[in-house]
């Protein structure tokens, strides 16, 4: 299903057929519909979805993409690895391109999209936690820690982060951030949904 030299976590759970399977069932759990309405929906038979659900079928592209319609889900929600909600880069495992005539380094931390972006500078002192509300549906928030240290990510899924480490996560879900040492100092990249 995709060509990458990094573990996915189908290869722990099985061939890409049970991926297809554990996605197909969490997007029709997720719509609320049975199977008999999906496969109504989809024009394909109620046993080829209960076998594609249980990871014995072995579905063509145009069931598929059927299926996704009827889930009104993108083809690749039903094939693709799910990507976690919280990625951290850690400073030390940066993988950077140096210049040849200056003292420069440069890490890509995040491709961009269309989507509208916001920086900030923001300093963070230890005492309370900052909880942020949801903001705009598909927004993303994308850290980098400049100075100190810092709790941070959705509510229950915090992480700490130290100088040099980059965080990114949902900012349409609520969300904290709390220094843990004196001068902290974070870059925040509010990444909203093209207008």
């Amino acid at each position: 299903m995709g060509t990458s030299s990094e573990p996915t976590s189908h290869d722990a759970a099985g061939s890409p057929v049970q991926l297809i399977a554990d996605n197909l069932r969490a997007e029709r759990q997720r719509a609320g519909l049975t199977l008999s309405a999906v496969a109504r929906l989809a024009g394909v038979s109620k046993s080829t979805l209960s076998q594609l659900e249980a990871g014995s079928g072995n579905p063509s592209v145009e069931t598929l993409w059927a299926i996704a319609v009827a889930l009104g889900v993108p083809f690749s929600q039903l094939v693709a690895a799910p990507q976690s909600r919280l990625r951290v880069v850690r400073r030390a495992e940066r993988q950077s391109v140096v210049a040849d005539e200056a003292d420069y380094a440069a890490a890509l931390l995040s491709a961009g999209s269309s989507a509208r972006r916001d920086v900030y500078a923001v300093t963070l002192e230890p005492g309370s936690a900052r909880r942020s509300d949801p903001h705009l549906r598909g927004s993303v928030e994308h850290v980098v820690v400049a100075a100190g240290s810092v709790r941070i990510g959705p509510v229950g899924e915090e992480v700490e982060v130290v100088a040099g480490d980059y965080v990114t996560y949902p900012g349409d879900v609520a969300h904290v951030s709390e220094a843990l040492e004196p001068g902290t100092w974070i870059v925040l990249v509010m990444e909203h949904p093209g207008a």
